[in-house]
């Protein structure tokens, strides 16, 4: 239990100060697309001495559909939160993750006929209550016109597809191992997002040393924050995970604060309080 809550203090401290370093480099103007893919080829070439720990024959057809679909969706998820990071405030796009409760409790009704209880209705209001706090302190306050910002749009994409990449990273841990899933992860995000750099032909040549050790930071940041991931995946139900690991949303208001100098902090810790106990009703006794 010790290791387990150690993991997810990791994993809530890195991936909260890679949104840092990923939102400064997109105020350089380079791509968040190619952040990621840079981000994913480091871990890729760090992962190679480990290449000879796995047995890939002795791998089912199942692993390897999950890591690819898990690849494909964890490439999709980062590249859009990054994306969100380039103009929208991480105070505001932090508490977000609240809501990926709530996309779990509509698609399980919506696919599994899962009525929520009433205290899952109560920990839904309570987390668009809690959003009110949040989104009153933008232009737009509590409305639907919120949804015209990219921001915000691209924050609930990153959202939907991290959610959904959690479940193929899990099937893969149980199938195989923790090592043989960050591997996956890796590599198969590797892929996906220079596809996607192709495509949109958002490459960068940017050499500052700033933006050097911003990649790097980023690398080893998102490599702690991934493999502490899959280990507390291996040892906790993942709703139960994913419902400690919305307390790095009060450290990302804080950093908003820290780095951007973005205001009306006090707010915004009350409203992700509030979100984040919402979430954590939702996800443990819905």
């Amino acid at each position: 239990m010790i290791l387990t809550s150690i993991a997810i203090l990791i994993r809530i401290l890195s991936n909260s100060m890679s949104n840092v370093y990923q939102k400064q480099l997109t105020g350089k103007g380079i791509s968040p697309f190619f952040i990621n893919f840079i981000m994913y080829l480091g871990l890729s070439i760090l992962c190679i001495p480990f290449l000879t720990q796995i047995n890939f024959t002795e791998l089912s057809p199942q692993v390897w559909i999950n890591a690819i679909l898990g690849g494909l969706c964890g490439a999709l998820g980062n590249s859009y939160l990054v994306k969100a990071l380039e103009s929208g405030d991480l105070s505001v796009l932090g508490p977000i993750n609240a809501y990926k409760s709530v996309v779990a409790m509509l698609f399980g009704i919506i696919l599994l006929k899962e009525i929520p209880t009433i205290l899952g209705i109560f920990a839904v209001f309570l987390i668009i209550f809690g959003s009110y706090f949040i989104f009153d302190t933008q232009e737009e306050g509590f409305s639907i016109k919120l949804l015209t910002r990219k921001d915000i749009r691209y924050r609930i994409y990153a959202l939907i597809f991290t959610a959904i990449e959690a479940v193929f990273i899990k099937n893969v841990i149980l199938q195989s191992d923790i090592t043989t899933s960050f591997l996956f992860w890796s590599f198969f995000g590797m892929v996906f997002t220079f596809g996607i750099v192709l495509l949109r032909k958002q490459a960068s040549k940017c050499k500052e040393r700033y933006v050097i050790k911003r990649y790097i930071l980023i690398i080893c940041l998102m490599g702690l924050m991934q493999y502490s991931t899959n280990f507390v995946f291996a040892r906790m139900n993942v709703s139960y995970a994913l419902a400690l690991f919305q307390l790095s949303t009060i450290l990302s208001v804080f950093l908003g604060w820290k780095f951007f100098n973005e205001t009306q902090i006090n707010k915004k810790l009350i409203g992700s309080i509030i979100m984040i106990i919402g979430g954590t009703l939702l996800i443990l006794f819905n």
